[in-house]
Protein backbone atom coordinates (compact mmCIF):
# COMPACT_ATOMS: atom_id res chain seq x y z
CA UNK A 1 0.00 0.00 0.00
CA UNK A 2 1.31 3.46 -0.93
CA UNK A 3 2.31 5.95 1.73
CA UNK A 4 -0.58 8.23 0.66
CA UNK A 5 -3.13 5.42 1.02
CA UNK A 6 -1.79 4.50 4.48
CA UNK A 7 -1.98 8.12 5.58
CA UNK A 8 -5.55 8.45 4.28
CA UNK A 9 -6.57 5.23 6.03
CA UNK A 10 -5.12 6.52 9.31
CA UNK A 11 -6.76 9.94 9.06
CA UNK A 12 -10.15 8.83 7.74
CA UNK A 13 -11.42 8.25 11.27
CA UNK A 14 -10.66 11.88 12.12
CA UNK A 15 -12.79 13.03 9.20
CA UNK A 16 -15.67 10.82 10.31
CA UNK A 17 -15.40 11.86 13.94
CA UNK A 18 -15.49 15.56 13.10
CA UNK A 19 -17.94 15.29 10.20
CA UNK A 20 -20.97 13.78 11.95
CA UNK A 21 -23.86 16.20 12.42
CA UNK A 22 -26.35 15.08 15.11
CA UNK A 23 -29.66 14.29 13.39
CA UNK A 24 -31.65 16.17 16.01
CA UNK A 25 -30.06 19.48 15.03
CA UNK A 26 -31.88 19.47 11.68
CA UNK A 27 -35.22 19.58 13.47
CA UNK A 28 -33.98 21.98 16.14
CA UNK A 29 -32.80 24.56 13.60
CA UNK A 30 -35.59 23.92 11.09
CA UNK A 31 -33.11 22.79 8.43
CA UNK A 32 -34.68 20.85 5.58
CA UNK A 33 -32.24 18.02 5.05
CA UNK A 34 -31.54 17.37 1.38
CA UNK A 35 -33.75 20.42 0.66
CA UNK A 36 -36.82 18.33 1.52
CA UNK A 37 -39.23 18.86 4.41
CA UNK A 38 -40.36 16.15 6.84
CA UNK A 39 -43.16 15.15 4.45
CA UNK A 40 -40.69 14.64 1.62
CA UNK A 41 -41.73 17.75 -0.29
CA UNK A 42 -38.95 19.64 -2.05
CA UNK A 43 -38.04 23.13 -0.88
CA UNK A 44 -39.07 25.73 -3.46
CA UNK A 45 -35.84 27.12 -4.96
CA UNK A 46 -36.88 28.44 -8.36
CA UNK A 47 -39.51 28.81 -11.07
CA UNK A 48 -39.58 26.93 -14.37
CA UNK A 49 -41.75 26.79 -17.47
CA UNK A 50 -40.25 23.57 -18.83
CA UNK A 51 -42.13 20.77 -17.10
CA UNK A 52 -44.59 20.10 -14.31
CA UNK A 53 -44.96 17.08 -12.02
CA UNK A 54 -48.23 16.48 -10.16
CA UNK A 55 -48.48 13.85 -7.43
CA UNK A 56 -51.09 15.39 -5.10
CA UNK A 57 -54.36 17.25 -5.51
CA UNK A 58 -55.89 19.72 -3.09
CA UNK A 59 -59.15 18.68 -1.48
CA UNK A 60 -60.78 20.59 1.41
CA UNK A 61 -57.49 22.35 2.04
CA UNK A 62 -55.56 19.08 2.23
CA UNK A 63 -53.03 17.54 -0.14
CA UNK A 64 -54.42 14.18 -1.30
CA UNK A 65 -52.24 11.64 -3.17
CA UNK A 66 -53.34 11.16 -6.79
CA UNK A 67 -52.14 9.41 -9.94
CA UNK A 68 -49.01 11.11 -11.18
CA UNK A 69 -48.97 13.51 -14.12
CA UNK A 70 -45.96 14.77 -16.06
CA UNK A 71 -46.24 17.70 -18.46
CA UNK A 72 -43.59 18.74 -20.98
CA UNK A 73 -44.17 22.42 -21.76
CA UNK A 74 -47.81 21.87 -20.79
CA UNK A 75 -48.33 18.68 -22.81
CA UNK A 76 -49.20 15.49 -20.93
CA UNK A 77 -46.49 12.89 -21.53
CA UNK A 78 -49.22 10.31 -22.17
CA UNK A 79 -50.65 12.41 -24.99
CA UNK A 80 -47.20 12.83 -26.53
CA UNK A 81 -46.71 9.06 -26.55
CA UNK A 82 -50.20 8.44 -27.94
CA UNK A 83 -49.66 11.00 -30.69
CA UNK A 84 -46.37 9.38 -31.67
CA UNK A 85 -47.79 5.92 -32.29
CA UNK A 86 -47.89 6.47 -36.03
CA UNK A 87 -44.39 7.88 -36.48
CA UNK A 88 -40.82 7.53 -35.27
CA UNK A 89 -38.43 10.15 -33.96
CA UNK A 90 -40.30 11.08 -30.77
CA UNK A 91 -36.93 11.82 -29.17
CA UNK A 92 -36.34 14.53 -31.76
CA UNK A 93 -39.90 15.80 -31.36
CA UNK A 94 -39.44 15.97 -27.58
CA UNK A 95 -36.15 17.81 -28.04
CA UNK A 96 -37.84 20.50 -30.15
CA UNK A 97 -40.68 20.79 -27.64
CA UNK A 98 -38.47 21.19 -24.56
CA UNK A 99 -36.07 23.62 -26.20
CA UNK A 100 -38.60 25.78 -28.05
CA UNK A 101 -41.80 25.44 -25.97
CA UNK A 102 -43.98 24.17 -28.83
CA UNK A 103 -44.65 21.00 -30.75
CA UNK A 104 -42.93 21.02 -34.15
CA UNK A 105 -44.91 20.96 -37.36
CA UNK A 106 -43.84 18.62 -40.13
CA UNK A 107 -41.19 20.97 -41.52
CA UNK A 108 -39.83 21.95 -38.12
CA UNK A 109 -39.46 18.30 -37.13
CA UNK A 110 -37.68 17.56 -40.39
CA UNK A 111 -35.34 20.49 -39.78
CA UNK A 112 -34.33 19.56 -36.21
CA UNK A 113 -33.87 15.92 -37.24
CA UNK A 114 -31.47 17.11 -39.94
CA UNK A 115 -29.63 19.40 -37.51
CA UNK A 116 -29.12 16.57 -35.01
CA UNK A 117 -28.13 14.08 -37.72
CA UNK A 118 -25.63 16.46 -39.35
CA UNK A 119 -23.96 17.12 -36.00
CA UNK A 120 -23.51 13.46 -35.10
CA UNK A 121 -19.84 13.86 -35.83
CA UNK A 122 -16.78 14.30 -33.61
CA UNK A 123 -13.67 16.39 -34.34
CA UNK A 124 -11.07 14.75 -36.55
CA UNK A 125 -9.20 11.93 -34.75
CA UNK A 126 -11.16 12.63 -31.52
CA UNK A 127 -12.33 9.02 -31.23
CA UNK A 128 -8.78 7.73 -31.58
CA UNK A 129 -6.90 10.37 -29.58
CA UNK A 130 -9.34 11.01 -26.73
CA UNK A 131 -11.73 8.10 -26.34
CA UNK A 132 -9.58 5.13 -27.34
CA UNK A 133 -6.25 6.22 -25.90
CA UNK A 134 -7.64 6.41 -22.37
CA UNK A 135 -10.50 3.89 -22.13
CA UNK A 136 -12.45 3.90 -18.90
CA UNK A 137 -14.32 1.05 -17.27
CA UNK A 138 -16.95 3.61 -16.28
CA UNK A 139 -18.58 4.95 -19.45
CA UNK A 140 -20.06 7.95 -17.63
CA UNK A 141 -16.52 8.99 -16.67
CA UNK A 142 -15.38 8.44 -20.25
CA UNK A 143 -18.19 10.64 -21.55
CA UNK A 144 -17.53 13.39 -19.00
CA UNK A 145 -13.85 13.48 -19.94
CA UNK A 146 -14.83 13.73 -23.61
CA UNK A 147 -17.32 16.54 -22.95
CA UNK A 148 -14.67 18.66 -21.23
CA UNK A 149 -12.16 17.88 -23.99
CA UNK A 150 -14.66 18.95 -26.67
CA UNK A 151 -14.53 22.43 -25.15
CA UNK A 152 -10.95 22.71 -26.41
CA UNK A 153 -12.23 22.41 -29.98
CA UNK A 154 -14.77 25.23 -29.58
CA UNK A 155 -13.44 28.75 -30.25
CA UNK A 156 -16.63 30.16 -28.69
CA UNK A 157 -16.43 27.99 -25.59
CA UNK A 158 -17.11 30.85 -23.16
CA UNK A 159 -19.67 32.74 -25.24
CA UNK A 160 -22.82 32.76 -23.09
CA UNK A 161 -25.17 34.28 -25.66
CA UNK A 162 -28.39 32.31 -26.02
CA UNK A 163 -27.71 31.53 -29.68
CA UNK A 164 -24.26 30.13 -28.90
CA UNK A 165 -25.40 28.12 -25.89
CA UNK A 166 -28.23 26.69 -28.00
CA UNK A 167 -25.76 25.76 -30.73
CA UNK A 168 -23.44 24.09 -28.22
CA UNK A 169 -26.35 22.25 -26.61
CA UNK A 170 -27.68 20.88 -29.89
CA UNK A 171 -24.18 19.76 -30.88
CA UNK A 172 -23.74 17.89 -27.58
CA UNK A 173 -27.22 16.36 -27.87
CA UNK A 174 -26.17 14.98 -31.26
CA UNK A 175 -22.75 13.80 -30.05
CA UNK A 176 -23.83 12.08 -26.83
CA UNK A 177 -24.78 8.73 -28.46
CA UNK A 178 -21.35 8.54 -30.10
CA UNK A 179 -19.52 9.42 -26.87
CA UNK A 180 -21.40 6.62 -25.10
CA UNK A 181 -21.10 3.93 -27.77
CA UNK A 182 -17.48 4.62 -28.73
CA UNK A 183 -16.54 4.83 -25.04
CA UNK A 184 -18.10 1.42 -24.52
CA UNK A 185 -16.36 -0.12 -27.55
CA UNK A 186 -13.00 1.23 -26.39
CA UNK A 187 -13.55 -0.20 -22.91
CA UNK A 188 -14.75 -3.52 -24.33
CA UNK A 189 -11.72 -3.81 -26.61
CA UNK A 190 -8.90 -2.66 -24.37
CA UNK A 191 -10.24 -3.90 -21.03
CA UNK A 192 -12.28 -6.97 -22.01
CA UNK A 193 -10.10 -7.87 -25.01
CA UNK A 194 -13.11 -7.99 -27.36
CA UNK A 195 -13.04 -7.22 -31.08
CA UNK A 196 -13.08 -3.54 -31.99
CA UNK A 197 -15.52 -2.02 -34.47
CA UNK A 198 -16.62 1.57 -35.01
CA UNK A 199 -19.75 2.30 -37.06
CA UNK A 200 -20.44 5.82 -38.23
CA UNK A 201 -23.99 7.11 -37.66
CA UNK A 202 -26.42 7.05 -40.57
CA UNK A 203 -27.85 10.53 -41.08
CA UNK A 204 -31.12 9.08 -42.36
CA UNK A 205 -31.81 7.38 -39.02
CA UNK A 206 -33.16 8.67 -35.73
CA UNK A 207 -31.11 8.99 -32.54
CA UNK A 208 -32.63 5.75 -31.16
CA UNK A 209 -31.95 3.89 -34.41
CA UNK A 210 -28.39 5.18 -34.62
CA UNK A 211 -27.71 4.11 -31.04
CA UNK A 212 -28.66 0.52 -31.89
CA UNK A 213 -26.86 0.68 -35.24
CA UNK A 214 -23.57 1.87 -33.71
CA UNK A 215 -23.75 -0.58 -30.82
CA UNK A 216 -24.12 -3.80 -32.81
CA UNK A 217 -21.53 -5.53 -34.99
CA UNK A 218 -24.04 -6.08 -37.81
CA UNK A 219 -25.74 -2.65 -37.37
CA UNK A 220 -29.14 -4.40 -37.45
CA UNK A 221 -32.18 -3.63 -35.28
CA UNK A 222 -35.91 -4.29 -35.38
CA UNK A 223 -38.75 -1.80 -35.61
CA UNK A 224 -40.07 -2.65 -32.14
CA UNK A 225 -36.58 -2.20 -30.63
CA UNK A 226 -36.20 1.24 -32.16
CA UNK A 227 -39.72 2.24 -31.14
CA UNK A 228 -39.34 1.20 -27.50
CA UNK A 229 -35.89 2.79 -27.17
CA UNK A 230 -37.21 6.00 -28.74
CA UNK A 231 -40.01 6.00 -26.16
CA UNK A 232 -37.60 5.30 -23.29
CA UNK A 233 -35.49 8.30 -24.29
CA UNK A 234 -38.55 10.56 -24.38
CA UNK A 235 -39.72 9.40 -20.94
CA UNK A 236 -36.28 10.04 -19.37
CA UNK A 237 -35.74 13.38 -21.11
CA UNK A 238 -36.95 15.74 -18.39
CA UNK A 239 -38.24 15.60 -14.83
CA UNK A 240 -38.39 19.04 -13.31
CA UNK A 241 -35.74 21.43 -12.06
CA UNK A 242 -35.34 19.76 -8.67
CA UNK A 243 -33.83 16.41 -9.64
CA UNK A 244 -30.18 16.32 -8.65
CA UNK A 245 -28.53 16.53 -12.07
CA UNK A 246 -30.86 19.22 -13.43
CA UNK A 247 -30.50 21.28 -10.27
CA UNK A 248 -26.74 20.85 -10.63
CA UNK A 249 -27.02 22.22 -14.18
CA UNK A 250 -28.89 25.29 -12.95
CA UNK A 251 -26.55 25.87 -9.99
CA UNK A 252 -23.42 25.68 -12.15
CA UNK A 253 -25.04 27.74 -14.92
CA UNK A 254 -25.94 30.45 -12.41
CA UNK A 255 -22.22 30.80 -11.65
CA UNK A 256 -21.66 31.92 -15.26
CA UNK A 257 -19.72 28.90 -16.46
CA UNK A 258 -19.60 27.47 -20.00
CA UNK A 259 -21.89 24.83 -21.49
CA UNK A 260 -19.31 22.03 -21.44
CA UNK A 261 -18.57 22.54 -17.74
CA UNK A 262 -22.28 22.72 -16.86
CA UNK A 263 -23.11 19.50 -18.72
CA UNK A 264 -20.04 17.73 -17.31
CA UNK A 265 -21.19 18.69 -13.81
CA UNK A 266 -24.64 17.26 -14.56
CA UNK A 267 -23.00 14.05 -15.76
CA UNK A 268 -21.09 13.75 -12.49
CA UNK A 269 -24.39 14.04 -10.63
CA UNK A 270 -26.24 11.53 -12.81
CA UNK A 271 -23.41 9.03 -12.40
CA UNK A 272 -24.23 8.76 -8.70
CA UNK A 273 -25.89 5.52 -7.61
CA UNK A 274 -28.63 7.47 -5.82
CA UNK A 275 -29.63 9.16 -9.07
CA UNK A 276 -28.86 7.56 -12.43
CA UNK A 277 -28.06 4.05 -11.29
CA UNK A 278 -31.56 3.05 -10.18
CA UNK A 279 -32.30 0.74 -13.12
CA UNK A 280 -29.02 -1.12 -12.52
CA UNK A 281 -30.07 -1.80 -8.93
CA UNK A 282 -33.41 -3.12 -10.18
CA UNK A 283 -31.59 -5.49 -12.53
CA UNK A 284 -29.30 -6.77 -9.78
CA UNK A 285 -32.27 -7.25 -7.45
CA UNK A 286 -34.22 -9.15 -10.11
CA UNK A 287 -31.18 -11.36 -10.76
CA UNK A 288 -31.18 -12.15 -7.05
CA UNK A 289 -34.92 -12.88 -7.01
CA UNK A 290 -34.56 -15.23 -10.01
CA UNK A 291 -31.84 -17.11 -8.16
CA UNK A 292 -33.98 -17.56 -5.07
CA UNK A 293 -37.55 -17.90 -6.36
CA UNK A 294 -38.26 -21.19 -8.11
CA UNK A 295 -41.86 -20.69 -9.28
CA UNK A 296 -42.68 -17.31 -10.87
CA UNK A 297 -46.38 -18.18 -10.68
CA UNK A 298 -46.26 -18.74 -6.93
CA UNK A 299 -47.29 -15.42 -5.37
CA UNK A 300 -46.69 -16.72 -1.87
CA UNK A 301 -43.06 -17.65 -2.64
CA UNK A 302 -42.44 -14.27 -4.24
CA UNK A 303 -44.08 -12.46 -1.33
CA UNK A 304 -41.97 -14.38 1.18
CA UNK A 305 -38.74 -13.42 -0.59
CA UNK A 306 -39.74 -9.76 -1.02
CA UNK A 307 -40.51 -9.70 2.70
CA UNK A 308 -36.97 -10.92 3.39
CA UNK A 309 -35.60 -8.11 1.21
CA UNK A 310 -37.62 -5.47 3.08
CA UNK A 311 -36.56 -6.94 6.42
CA UNK A 312 -32.90 -6.66 5.32
CA UNK A 313 -32.50 -10.42 5.31
CA UNK A 314 -31.83 -10.82 1.57
CA UNK A 315 -30.22 -9.21 -1.50
CA UNK A 316 -28.10 -6.20 -0.43
CA UNK A 317 -29.67 -6.07 3.06
CA UNK A 318 -30.61 -2.40 2.75
CA UNK A 319 -34.32 -3.11 3.01
CA UNK A 320 -35.22 -1.59 -0.36
CA UNK A 321 -37.26 -3.06 -3.20
CA UNK A 322 -35.66 -1.09 -6.02
CA UNK A 323 -37.91 0.43 -8.65
CA UNK A 324 -40.75 0.79 -6.16
CA UNK A 325 -41.78 4.24 -5.01
CA UNK A 326 -40.53 7.66 -6.03
CA UNK A 327 -39.33 10.79 -4.25
CA UNK A 328 -42.07 12.82 -5.95
CA UNK A 329 -44.91 10.58 -7.11
CA UNK A 330 -47.40 9.01 -4.72
CA UNK A 331 -50.00 6.69 -6.31
CA UNK A 332 -48.35 6.18 -9.70
CA UNK A 333 -45.53 7.26 -12.00
CA UNK A 334 -47.14 8.25 -15.34
CA UNK A 335 -43.97 7.28 -17.22
CA UNK A 336 -44.16 3.71 -15.94
CA UNK A 337 -47.86 3.43 -16.80
CA UNK A 338 -47.15 4.54 -20.38
CA UNK A 339 -44.04 2.39 -20.68
CA UNK A 340 -45.42 -0.93 -19.48
CA UNK A 341 -47.54 -1.68 -22.56
CA UNK A 342 -44.52 -1.28 -24.83
CA UNK A 343 -42.38 -3.35 -22.45
CA UNK A 344 -44.86 -6.20 -22.77
CA UNK A 345 -44.71 -5.98 -26.58
CA UNK A 346 -40.92 -6.10 -26.53
CA UNK A 347 -40.86 -8.98 -24.04
CA UNK A 348 -43.17 -10.99 -26.30
CA UNK A 349 -41.04 -10.23 -29.37
CA UNK A 350 -37.87 -11.29 -27.52
CA UNK A 351 -39.35 -14.46 -26.02
CA UNK A 352 -39.03 -13.16 -22.46
CA UNK A 353 -42.58 -13.80 -21.33
CA UNK A 354 -41.41 -15.70 -18.24
CA UNK A 355 -39.29 -12.74 -17.12
CA UNK A 356 -42.22 -10.43 -17.78
CA UNK A 357 -44.36 -12.67 -15.61
CA UNK A 358 -41.90 -12.24 -12.72
CA UNK A 359 -41.70 -8.46 -13.17
CA UNK A 360 -45.49 -8.18 -13.21
CA UNK A 361 -45.75 -10.30 -10.07
CA UNK A 362 -43.18 -8.19 -8.21
CA UNK A 363 -44.96 -5.01 -9.37
CA UNK A 364 -48.24 -6.35 -7.98
CA UNK A 365 -46.98 -7.86 -4.72
CA UNK A 366 -44.22 -5.44 -3.65
CA UNK A 367 -46.54 -2.52 -2.72
CA UNK A 368 -48.48 -4.83 -0.38
CA UNK A 369 -45.28 -6.05 1.27
CA UNK A 370 -43.89 -2.51 1.68
CA UNK A 371 -47.20 -1.22 3.08
CA UNK A 372 -47.38 -4.06 5.60
CA UNK A 373 -43.73 -4.05 6.69
CA UNK A 374 -43.11 -0.30 6.64
CA UNK A 375 -46.60 0.84 7.63
CA UNK A 376 -46.77 3.01 4.50
CA UNK A 377 -50.36 3.45 3.41
CA UNK A 378 -50.23 6.46 1.08
CA UNK A 379 -49.53 4.16 -1.83
CA UNK A 380 -46.33 2.71 -3.28
CA UNK A 381 -46.09 2.11 -7.00
CA UNK A 382 -43.39 1.20 -9.54
CA UNK A 383 -41.40 3.99 -11.14
CA UNK A 384 -40.08 4.13 -14.71
CA UNK A 385 -36.76 2.57 -13.67
CA UNK A 386 -38.49 -0.64 -12.64
CA UNK A 387 -38.84 -1.61 -16.29
CA UNK A 388 -36.19 0.44 -18.12
CA UNK A 389 -33.30 -1.90 -17.24
CA UNK A 390 -35.35 -4.91 -18.36
CA UNK A 391 -36.04 -3.17 -21.68
CA UNK A 392 -32.37 -2.40 -22.30
CA UNK A 393 -31.36 -5.91 -21.31
CA UNK A 394 -33.97 -7.39 -23.66
CA UNK A 395 -32.33 -5.47 -26.50
CA UNK A 396 -28.91 -6.81 -25.58
CA UNK A 397 -27.71 -3.40 -24.44
CA UNK A 398 -24.88 -3.96 -21.92
CA UNK A 399 -25.39 -2.74 -18.39
CA UNK A 400 -22.41 -0.40 -18.69
CA UNK A 401 -24.58 1.69 -21.04
CA UNK A 402 -27.73 1.91 -18.90
CA UNK A 403 -26.81 5.18 -17.15
CA UNK A 404 -25.23 6.66 -20.33
CA UNK A 405 -28.59 6.04 -22.04
CA UNK A 406 -30.21 8.06 -19.26
CA UNK A 407 -27.72 10.84 -20.01
CA UNK A 408 -28.47 10.72 -23.75
CA UNK A 409 -32.08 11.41 -22.87
CA UNK A 410 -31.62 13.86 -20.00
CA UNK A 411 -29.16 16.18 -21.74
CA UNK A 412 -32.18 17.63 -23.53
CA UNK A 413 -33.76 18.62 -20.22
CA UNK A 414 -30.43 19.90 -18.91
CA UNK A 415 -30.04 22.06 -22.01
CA UNK A 416 -33.55 23.51 -21.68
CA UNK A 417 -32.95 24.37 -18.01
CA UNK A 418 -29.53 25.88 -18.76
CA UNK A 419 -31.03 28.15 -21.39
CA UNK A 420 -33.92 29.11 -19.09
CA UNK A 421 -31.44 29.97 -16.33
CA UNK A 422 -29.43 32.16 -18.72
CA UNK A 423 -32.51 33.91 -20.12
CA UNK A 424 -33.91 34.54 -16.63
CA UNK A 425 -30.53 36.03 -15.65
CA UNK A 426 -31.12 35.23 -12.01
CA UNK A 427 -28.64 35.66 -9.20
CA UNK A 428 -26.05 32.99 -8.49
CA UNK A 429 -27.71 30.12 -6.61
CA UNK A 430 -26.26 30.17 -3.12
CA UNK A 431 -28.29 28.50 -0.35
CA UNK A 432 -27.08 28.86 3.23
CA UNK A 433 -25.91 26.30 5.79
CA UNK A 434 -26.44 26.66 9.53
CA UNK A 435 -23.02 26.58 11.17
CA UNK A 436 -22.49 24.82 14.50
CA UNK A 437 -18.82 25.79 14.69
CA UNK A 438 -17.76 27.29 18.02
CA UNK A 439 -14.87 29.71 18.29
CA UNK A 440 -11.63 28.25 19.67
CA UNK A 441 -8.62 30.02 21.12
CA UNK A 442 -5.54 29.63 18.94
CA UNK A 443 -2.54 28.19 20.74
CA UNK A 444 0.84 28.71 19.01
CA UNK A 445 2.61 25.48 18.16
CA UNK A 446 5.85 24.83 20.00
CA UNK A 447 8.87 24.71 17.70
Amino acid sequence: MKKLDLYAEKQAGVCVENGVIPAGLYKEFGVKRGLRDLNGQGVLTGITNISKITAFKEEDGRQIPCDGELLYRGYDIRDLVEGAKKHRDIYEEGTFLLLFSKLPNKEELKEIKAIIAENMVLPKNFTRDVIMKAPDTDIMSSMTKSILTLASYDKKQNDLSVENVLSQSLRLIAQFPMLAIYGYHAYNHFVNDESMFIHRPDHKLSVAENFLRMLRPDTKFTEIEAKVLDLALLLHMEHGGGNNSTFTTRVVTSAGTDTYSAIAAAMCSLKGARHGGANLMVMEMMDDIRANVKDYADDEEIEDYLTKIVRKEAFDRKGLIYGMGHAVYSLSDPREKVFKGYVEQLAAAKGRDKDMQLYSAVERIAPEVIARERKIYKGVSPNVDFYSGFVYDSMGIPRELFTPLFAIARIVGWSAHRIEEIVADEKIIRPSYRSIVTKKEYEPREE
